[in-house]
């Protein structure tokens, strides 16, 4: 696998693998008709805004790593009572 697949599929640097996989899944299953998975392509594209408001966010406060921990991330969705998107 690439270096950059492997960025791609780490689940410490990739918040959203599990909404893009969703996402591809629809695509193959659909034969690759895009209008039959809107509700994954906005499911991944509502992870990836929340994710990257978060990561603003630890920027902004000076928070290292500026992307949350997958155990991190873990946390923050169970004090805000699941996932928001």
């Amino acid at each position: 696998m690439s270096p950059n697949a492997q960025k791609v599929r780490d689940h410490d640097i990739n918040p959203c693998i599990e909404e893009s996989d969703g996402s591809r899944k629809c695509l193959d299953s659909n034969n690759y008709n895009k209008d039959m998975c809107s509700a994954y392509f906005a499911r991944y594209k509502n992870c990836r805004r929340f994710w990257h408001e978060i990561m603003i966010q630890r920027r902004r406060d000076g928070v290292k790593p500026d992307m949350p921990t997958a155990d991190e991330r873990q946390q923050i969705l169970a004090a805000r009572g699941g996932k928001p998107y």
